[in-house]
C-alpha cells in the first residue's frame, strides 16, 4: 500500500512540477499589467488580440501543456480572445511530440501531424472570433485578484504572482493525484482496449480520453496510433482535445462563468470529434 502511495505521489509531482514556471510567468504578467497599465499597453494588447488565433495555434503546438495553462489564465483575465483560447487548446501537443520523437517517427510525418493540428486550431479560432465578438479587456485582470483575496493592489506584482501560482498549483496537484490513483487502479490497458474496440465511435471515445487532464491521455492515444491500433482520425480527435490540465484550470480561475466554461468545453469536444470523423471518412493517414 505504501509503495502504491509513493508511486502515485512521485508520478503526480512529475506531471505537475514543470507547470510552476508557466503559472508564475503568466500571473506575473497579469499583475504587472494590473499595476502599470497604460493606454499604449492597452492598444498593443488589443492589436495583438486580432492575430491571437494564429499566434495561439503556432505557440500551442509546443510540447507540454504549459502554454495552454498560460492561455487559460490570460483568457480568464480577458487578455486574449475566446478564439485564441480554443486555438491553443486544439493545437497543444502535450506529450505527443516527445513520444513520437522517442519512437523515431519520420520528422516529416511529425511535422504534418503538428501542421494539421495547428491549422485546425487557427481556422477554428478565427471562425469563433468572427462569430463571437472578441472580448479583450484588461480590467478583468483585477477580478482574479479579488477572487483570491490576495490584496494585489497593495502588494508587489511578484508577491501577488507567487500567491496565485501557489493557489492554482495546489489545485492542479490535488486533481492530478486523484486521477493518477484512478488510472493506476484501472490500468492503461483498460483505456487502450476501449478506444481500439470502439469502431465508428472511436473518435468520440478518443476525444473524451483526450479530455483527461493528465499526460497519460496523450501518451496512450499516441502509442495506440503508432502501434496501428487506431486510425489517424481517431488519434487526431483525442489529441485535439488533449490540452492537459488547462480546462481544469479554466473552471478554477473562471469559476464565476460556469456557463461560459461549459460552452468552451463543448466547442472543444465538437471540433475534436468532427475533425476525427472527417479524417476517418476521408481515409486521411500519414
Amino acid at each position: 500500500m505504501m509503495h502504491f502511495i509513493e508511486h502515485i505521489v512521485l508520478h503526480t509531482l512529475e506531471d505537475t512540477i514543470h507547470l510552476i514556471p508557466f503559472l508564475f510567468v503568466v500571473f506575473f504578467l497579469l499583475e504587472s499589467i494590473e499595476h502599470s497599465f497604460s493606454h499604449k499597453t492597452q492598444s498593443i494588447i488589443k492589436a495583438a488580440g486580432k492575430a491571437g488565433p494564429f499566434l495561439g495555434g503556432v505557440l500551442g503546438a509546443l510540447p507540454q501543456c504549459g502554454f495552454s495553462v498560460m492561455a487559460t489564465n490570460l483568457f480568464s483575465g480577458r487578455v486574449v480572445t475566446l478564439g485564441t483560447l480554443i486555438s491553443v487548446y486544439l493545437s497543444t501537443s502535450d506529450e505527443m511530440l516527445a513520444i513520437m520523437i522517442s519512437h523515431k517517427v519520420d520528422p516529416l510525418t511529425v511535422f504534418r501531424i503538428l501542421l494539421v493540428k495547428t491549422m485546425i486550431g487557427i481556422v477554428a479560432g478565427f471562425i469563433i472570433d468572427a462569430l463571437i465578438r472578441p472580448s479583450v479587456d484588461t480590467e478583468h485582470i483585477h477580478d482574479l485578484c479579488e477572487e483570491d483575496h490576495c490584496d494585489c493592489e497593495h502588494s508587489s506584482p511578484l508577491k501577488s504572482a507567487v500567491h496565485h501560482t501557489a493557489s492554482i498549483f495546489l489545485t492542479i496537484v490535488l486533481i492530478t493525484l486523484a486521477l493518477n490513483a484512478l488510472i493506476e487502479a484501472i490500468g492503461l490497458e483498460g483505456i487502450q482496449t476501449l478506444v481500439s474496440r470502439a469502431g465508428i465511435f472511436a473518435p468520440v471515445l478518443s476525444t473524451f480520453v483526450g479530455l483527461i487532464p493528465n499526460c497519460a491521455a496523450s501518451v496512450v492515444i499516441t502509442e495506440l496510433y503508432l502501434a496501428g491500433a487506431i486510425t489517424f482520425g481517431t488519434a487526431l480527435a483525442g489529441l485535439l482535445a488533449s490540452s492537459g490540465v488547462a480546462w481544469v484550470i479554466l473552471f478554477r480561475v473562471n469559476r464565476h462563468n460556469m456557463r461560459e466554461n461549459m460552452q468552451i468545453l463543448t466547442l472543444l469536444v465538437i471540433i475534436s470529434i468532427l475533425s476525427g470523423v472527417f479524417c476517418n471518412a476521408m481515409n486521411v493517414t500519414f
